[in-house]
């Protein structure tokens, strides 16, 4: 019998992007964190747990030794919806294969890589259940796998879910994981789990797969959270649920006290976190039970932090669509609940929120901001609706594209706000129904999407995001990423972060507060705030709106000013909300490893 004492283990992190989970950074998903967790449950010291990231891998090829020399390797990865990333790239299966020829010792496979594997990690397509050369695939949950291959001396494991008492221990047991993350600790948010399964049956969604809804206890939550950040964590995501509003409920009916005791417990566990995002919110859940739902939307934008979005799975406005699909919501239905979160949650910091939830209600926003007005905060709203429109669906035709389009123009029109659009296309995996349909539909339709895409885009995104961040809006400590075309790229942390370009060529690695001056698709332009005029860049003092090259120019050559009034003399344009005379530099400082 092999002592779990005497194991070396290597985790690598592939990657996870589920209906509702994520896991590429700068998330950490709780797959490695759990595993690493039943590791030490079974008898394996902490110290003897390695953990690395595939992008780890591919930039250091002296890791894989620990791949090779480990008595037990686990893979952990799987893409089932598609995506694009910037702060990670998913293992391709080809990868995931060399890792298992490395390996020396024992290898198990698992994660949402279980429901199938595709030829790439893209929508429109298919996949299918491949053991890509391991000696085990956990078909259940690869943390119990994992905790139960060491107890029986690696000689194997019942493919199992655990439950919510095992994750109890061995969240806070494996909490240690975070600190080998390369992005630990200032660009790392850790998603949490309150529950996981749904009580629906989309076509396409792999989540029912896991059962019905079951809740994690709000103290089990806030214990983990308390063992991440006593660990160095400051961002956390809640987003490993189907519906944060069924939270502690009936897996459907609002449950606010619920909601009450897992926000207001974080916060004091966490009372300097930097970021308290959530990511899924079912629309049906709002408009069914309105008076809960309101509650318990007002409770999350008491206890978040601003830029949060709330998913809504909206998927087609199509009828037919709907209905061959099992979708739960119409786009009425829909359109009710962007309203709602829009009235309870669309305030920005600093505002009044019974005067903005007026405002909303009555129709007076109608074509502004979500709160209008001079005395608006420049910070981004606390909680905003996002919809997701799923293409390649069965019964889509070409006026499915048309109903989509319709539903979006009457959200801008109403003046209501939706934080992003996130259109994809179909992933089929066994065992959802879209499995007997597979991707036929999404590529007969790829050339329509590709154009009501870019419609879309140019015709709400846009206009939308300057109604989500108007110029001046400040977006602090945003986190820089790369270069490309002379310009700096970086976002903050949370759910859906706004990319944002910066003029110039910054240390990479850093952070800085940022003002927005110009808005793409589904990026802004920014400079950052407050920019000091006195050493602006000449691209800097154009990118602001109303100057121009003739007064930028004007400032460089009358430089340094001693007051904002002396400034505005020269330019007779209200910099206010981006630059200062006589401010000290922008807040700017060591971020990632």
């Amino acid at each position: 019998m092999i002592d779990p004492g005497d194991l070396d283990v290597t985790l690598v992190d592939g990657y996870v992007d589920e209906p509702a989970h994520f896991g590429v950074p700068p998330y950490i998903s709780t797959y490695p964190r759990y595993t690493a967790g039943g590791l030490v449950d079974a008898g394996v010291p902490a110290e003897q747990v390695t953990y690395h990231t595939i992008d780890e891998l591919r930039d250091d090829r002296s890791k894989w030794r620990d791949v090779a020399d480990a008595d037990l390797f686990v893979y952990i990865g799987g893409m089932t919806v598609p995506g694009k990333y910037v702060g990670g790239t998913p293992a391709e299966p080809d990868e995931v294969k060399e890792m298992a020829w490395t390996a020396e010792g024992t290898s198990l496979m698992g994660g949402p890589v279980k429901f199938g594997v595709g030829d790439e990690n893209a929508g429109g397509t298919e996949t299918e259940r491949d053991d890509l050369d391991f000696d085990f695939v956990a078909k259940g949950d690869v943390e119990a796998a994992a905790h139960d291959l060491v107890a029986s001396g690696l000689e194997g494991f019942g493919n199992r879910m655990r439950d919510n008492e095992e994750i109890d221990r061995w969240a806070a047991k494996g909490a240690f994981v975070v600190e080998q993350h390369p992005n630990h600790p200032e660009y790392l948010i850790c998603e949490m789990e309150t529950s996981r399964g749904c009580p629906y049956r989309c076509s396409f969604c792999t989540e029912p797969l896991y059962g019905n809804p079951s809740f994690r206890r709000p103290d089990s939550v806030v214990a983990e959270v308390e063992s991440l950040y006593d660990r160095g964590a400051r961002h956390f995501r809640l987003g490993r649920q189907a519906d944060i509003l069924a939270y502690g409920g009936d897996g459907e009916k609002p449950n606010p006290d619920a909601l009450r005791d897992l926000y207001g417990g974080i916060r004091e566990v966490a009372p300097d976190l930097e970021t308290l995002h959530l990511d899924n919110m079912n629309p049906i859940t709002v408009v069914e039970w309105p008076d809960l739902a309101r509650e318990g939307i007002r409770v999350i934008a008491e206890h978040n932090t601003p830029g949060d979005t709330a998913a809504f799975g909206l998927e087609s406005a199509d009828p037919l669509v709907q209905e061959e699909n099992n979708l739960n919501v119409t786009a009425e239905e829909c359109f009710r609940a962007v309203k709602i979160v829009n009235e309870e949650a669309g305030w920005r910091p600093g505002e009044d929120p019974d005067a903005h939830r007026a405002a909303i209600a009555s129709g007076e926003a109608a074509n502004d901001v979500p709160t209008p007005g001079p005395d608006a905060a420049n910070r981004l709203p606390k909680l905003l609706p996002g919809i997701n429109l799923l293409h390649g669906l069965k019964g889509e035709r070409e006026e499915t594209f048309e109903h989509n389009k319709q539903f979006l123009d009457r959200v801008y029109d109403a003046g209501l706000t939706l934080r992003r659009v996130n259109i994809r296309q179909v992933m089929a995996f066994d065992g959802t129904e879209m499995s007997d349909v597979g991707a036929d539909i999404a590529r007969d339709h790829k050339k329509l999407f590709k154009q009501y895409k870019q419609e879309v885009r140019e015709e709400i995104d846009n206009p939308m995001l300057q109604r989500v961040a108007p110029a001046g809006t400040v977006l602090p400590d945003v986190h820089l990423e790369y270069h490309q075309d002379g310009r700096t790229f970086g976002r903050q942390l949370g759910t859906y972060p706004l990319l944002v370009g910066i003029p110039g060529e910054r240390e990479l690695g850093r952070t800085v507060d940022v003002a927005v001056v110009d808005h793409g698709y589904r990026s802004v332009t920014g400079v950052p705030y407050p920019l000091d005029v006195n050493s602006a860049s000449m691209d800097e003092l154009t990118a602001i709106p109303g100057l121009g090259r003739q007064r930028a120019g004007n400032i460089l050559v009358d430089r340094p000013y001693e007051s904002p009034e002396e400034l505005a003399d020269v330019v007779d344009v209200d910099l206010s909300k981006f630059a200062r005379a006589d401010a000290s530099p922008s807040k700017e400082r060591s971020g990632a490893k």
